[in-house]
């Protein structure tokens, strides 16, 4: 059935934390929530947000948006409303809408229904047109959506492998034919939800967010990856314009950076005092600090117990090419990194020779780095395989290897005398791909690195 658990998949209190349970929810974004307007009851009153099904994002309180109450008076039968989270949660992973329907299409629909505060789970097919409405079938009536389920979601299987959940609707009523007032007690019973496409021709954020470019879920998962450390490059590099699916895709992942840049908006010399500031260095040494990060030359003693150690503290570097000086900029950033921090890097525009300068002082080290620390793991294995050979069974050990660290290691060395950057970038590249194929045969792609890093090699 998919994910097991999701973060958007929200529980409803009326009132506060210890509040009757009234209904679910969908999670449009990091501070925006979905649900019917007969669960909230009237356009002032306070829901409680809560994210049953992982316990580890905190509830919060919520109101209805600005805009977000149509209620569906007379005839319109809209019932929604968009909930203003008190605060943000951008831990949560928000759904992923879509306005297609299939007739036919098995559906999953997760809810609250009496008895069942912690969640029960009813299945469906997608069947017809009912006014705005989409009638939902069941097999037999005991499948048929119950008070509590109002506001959940229904939703199908994503499309390729892996790929998440996709939210086609929200429900919001049902009925029986003999207008009894449990669904087993009629003869006949449906359930009915809005679909996402009706939703969206009266909320602009969800339209907005089912539309092609409402997220970007490719960049969702390396950015995922990267943040998360293991073998990735100390540096990431993207672009990413202003406005669309991959800037709200790249903003809802910020809150994971120890601490960001953006461009234009302050001084390199603030930018600088705030890092002293975390690096926390002995206090005669900080000036010593500040003047070499903005204007290099001999680096000072490194503070006990700074920035180096673990996977290293990030930092996002947001619209280098909007600072009013890149090209210092550039430089001051590989001093940082020597530090051990681990930098993403944005640009808004792929046109400036700022890029040059950023794959030539920044990623091209970071490739180069990850590069040698493979080739040692491909030599770890060698000799592991030369000192067992004959101890122990060879089905024990692998499959013998082809004795490749020596040709890496001279492959890496030629490639440091390439003087293309972007030559050098492309074949560095391909050299990660190779040792890390080489590591997965051996079962070796997660043995811990440096800095106690593992997982997989870094790909933009």
């Amino acid at each position: 059935m998919g994910e097991l658990r999701a973060d958007w998949r929200l529980r409803l209190r009326r009132g506060a934390a210890d509040g009757p349970v009234c209904g679910a929810g969908v999670l449009l974004t990091q501070d925006r929530a979905l649900t019917c307007a007969h669960v909230v009851g009237e356009a002032d009153a306070r829901m409680w947000v809560e994210f049953a099904e992982n316990p580890a994002i905190a509830p919060v309180a919520a109101r209805v948006a600005e805009g977000g109450w149509l209620p569906g008076l007379g005839a319109t039968r809209e019932d929604i409303a968009v909930l203003a989270l008190d605060s943000p949660r951008p831990h949560a992973t928000p759904a992923t809408l879509d306005r297609s329907l299939e007739r036919g299409r098995e559906v999953w629909i997760g809810g609250y229904a009496r008895s069942f505060a912690d969640g029960m789970w009813l299945t469906g097919r997608i069947s017809g047109a009912h006014g705005a409405w989409i009638q939902l079938d069941a097999g037999r009536n005991e499948q048929v959506v119950k008070p509590g389920f109002s506001g959940a979601a229904v939703q199908v299987r994503g499309g390729a492998a892996g790929s998440p959940e996709r939210v086609v609707g929200m429900v919001v009523s049902w009925r029986g034919d003999l207008d009894l007032a449990l669904p087993a007690d009629n003869d006949l019973a449906f359930s009915y939800m809005i679909p996402v496409d009706r939703i969206a021709e009266l909320v602009p954020l969800v339209a907005e967010l089912s539309g092609p470019d409402g997220w970007d879920q490719g960049l969702d998962r390396r950015l995922r990856r990267w943040f998360a450390g293991g073998d990735e490059p100390a540096v990431r590099f993207s672009v990413v314009p202003h406005g669309g699916g991959r800037d709200r895709t790249l903003r809802h992942h910020l809150h994971r950076a120890h601490l960001v840049y953006r461009g234009g908006r302050t001084t390199h010399e603030d930018f600088v005092a705030e890092l002293v500031t975390r690096l926390r260095p002995p206090r005669h040494q900080a000036r010593a600090y500040r003047d070499w990060l903005l204007a290099g030359g001999t680096p000072p003693e490194r503070p006990t117990g700074g920035a180096a150690g673990g996977a290293g503290p990030t930092l996002a570097v947001i619209g280098l090419d909007e600072d009013p000086q890149p090209h210092r900029l550039v430089p001051l950033l590989a001093r940082v990194r020597t530090l051990g921090f681990r930098l993403l890097v944005v640009v808004r525009d792929s046109n400036g020779d700022e890029v040059t300068e950023v794959a030539r002082q920044l990623l091209l080290p970071a490739l180069d780095e990850r590069a040698a620390e493979l080739v040692r793991r491909v030599e770890d294995v060698e000799r592991e395989w030369a000192a067992l050979s004959g101890l122990v069974e060879s089905a024990s050990l692998g499959p013998l290897p082809r004795t490749e660290a020596a040709r890496h290691r001279r492959r890496l060395a030629q490639l440091r005398t390439v003087q293309d950057p972007r030559d050098r970038l492309n074949a560095l590249r391909a050299l990660l791909r190779e040792l890390r194929a080489e590591l997965e045969r051996h079962g070796r792609a997660d043995v811990p690195g440096p800095r106690g890093e593992q997982g997989r090699t870094g790909r933009r």
